[in-house]
């Protein structure tokens, strides 16, 4: 049963200047500051509600909602902020919603939130910067430059694409450290030692990658499983349940619907410990862990414990698999019960060739809702983790190039490139040169 909201703070404000900060539930979630008369960006349909927010959660019209995090300044950019945030936020994400009336902003939240007020420098922005330094994380390690096969070939990337592209990297003289297989190479989600016709063998690739003098990377989305594939055929046992006794419905994704892993079953644990250490045997030692959202959904699991703790225990299962010495970035990852766990973390929703997104819905691909909250959360970056504003695209025919190119290089986060890199001009070769030149420098 979901939690009643209690009040927590009521504050004066100027419903002139005041700005709010929503964190939203997860990687894709629309994070970032709003006016008072504005309306915060929400899932326009109910599939990218489970897929893309935090579902179970809807948020009143006329309500603002933060996901464990929402800050308040109530004149503006000048005088204090007031932060509300969870007590625990590796255990427990409360959510936390502020109604503007009458000149007050009144705050109630779902669960135990602690709240303070932050006096400057750096505005909201400030005030969760000084939040995330409290919680005393190590500095990350710097993010190596990653070459990535998603935004040109998408599911269809084949062998002799990765080949093309090494070979580009050294006639260009692109300062790559990982190339980075993405999804296609698997026969389907969760049959990730099967491969598709299209990869002939992922160790030979990956002894390919590092005979060049370069670090082999691979995606994943480990807690999702496709209902056609041989794991869900063969060991429905291993999936989460619902209520109903049918399995948790993690969205429709790929033409499809999916299920989710249940990662406190021994067996399926002991699965998923194979496939990240056969990978990493292969040579891999850059992982793209996805869709991460799905091991925090409600369910029925084997063991009795809570989604959150649920996804925790399925992070530091892989971790334990791939060893420290390799990097892991999240993505479609819930934020804050993801803190400790990662190096990198990707802290937008994807971006595209194109500026506008699906349906105006900013969970969606699209350069526009990319940047709304990659601006959001910088704050996170060098913090929490490297941020991971995702790829650059430079090839002529993605849309408004240099302004995403300058979006991602404000960052100082993770440079990755993906890109057919043949199919770069001048500008996209030089561009796409430089920024990987930057991110090598951070690194060192």
């Amino acid at each position: 049963m979901p939690h009643p909201f209690t009040p927590v703070a009521s504050v004066p404000v100027d419903p002139r200047t005041a700005r709010v900060h929503e964190e939203g539930w997860q990687s894709w979630s629309p994070s970032g500051s709003y006016a008072l008369g504005d309306t915060p960006h929400r899932p326009t349909n109910p599939n990218w509600a489970t897929v893309c927010y935090r579902p179970g959660v809807p948020v009143p019209e006329g309500t603002f909602q933060g996901e464990g995090l929402l800050a308040l300044a109530p004149k503006g950019d000048e005088g204090p902020v007031w932060l509300f945030a969870a007590a625990d936020p590796q255990s427990e994400v409360p959510s936390i919603r502020l109604v503007a009336r009458d000149g007050r902003a009144e705050v109630t939240a779902d669960g135990k939130v602690d709240h303070w007020t932050y006096p400057g420098p750096g505005g909201i922005q400030g005030a969760l910067a000084d939040w995330a330094d409290t919680l005393g994380l190590a500095a990350p390690r710097p993010a190596p430059t990653v070459w990535c096969s998603w935004y040109e070939y998408f599911t269809s990337v084949t062998e002799d694409d990765i080949h093309e592209n090494l070979r580009a990297m050294d006639t260009l003289d692109l300062p790559v450290d990982v190339v980075q297989i993405d999804d296609g190479y698997q026969k389907a989600l969760g049959d990730w030692l099967s491969l598709s016709g299209r990869f002939r063998s992922r160790a030979g690739i990956a002894e390919v990658i590092r005979a060049r003098g370069r670090r082999a990377g691979i995606w994943t989305a480990p807690f999702l499983v496709d209902p056609s594939s041989a794991l869900a055929a063969e060991h429905p046992e291993w999936l989460v349940r619902d209520e109903t006794g049918g399995f948790t419905h993690a969205g429709r994704n790929w033409g499809h619907d999916l299920y989710v892993l249940d990662t406190t079953h021994p067996d399926a644990a002991a699965y998923l410990t194979e496939v990240f250490t056969t990978l990493r045997a292969e040579g891999y030692d850059y992982f793209k862990v996805d869709f991460l959202y799905a091991g925090a959904l409600d369910g029925v699991r084997h063991a009795s414990v809570d989604a959150i703790t649920a996804y925790r225990q399925g992070i530091e299962l892989i971790r334990s698999a791939i060893g420290p010495e390799a990097y892991l970035l999240g993505c479609g990852a819930p934020i804050l019960p993801s803190i400790g766990l990662f190096d990198a973390m990707r802290v937008s929703p994807d971006t595209a060739p194109h500026r506008r997104p699906e349906a105006d819905d900013y969970s969606q691909p699209g350069q526009d809702p990319a940047e709304f909250t990659g601006v959001g959360r910088q704050w996170q970056h060098g913090r929490l983790w490297v941020n991971d504003p995702d790829c650059l695209m430079a090839r002529p025919a993605v849309e408004t190039r240099e302004r995403w190119a300058a979006h991602v290089e404000a960052t100082g986060g993770l440079m990755a490139s993906s890109d057919r890199l043949l199919s770069l001009d001048t500008w996209g070769v030089e561009t796409t040169r430089r920024l990987l030149t930057k991110g090598a420098e951070a690194s060192e």
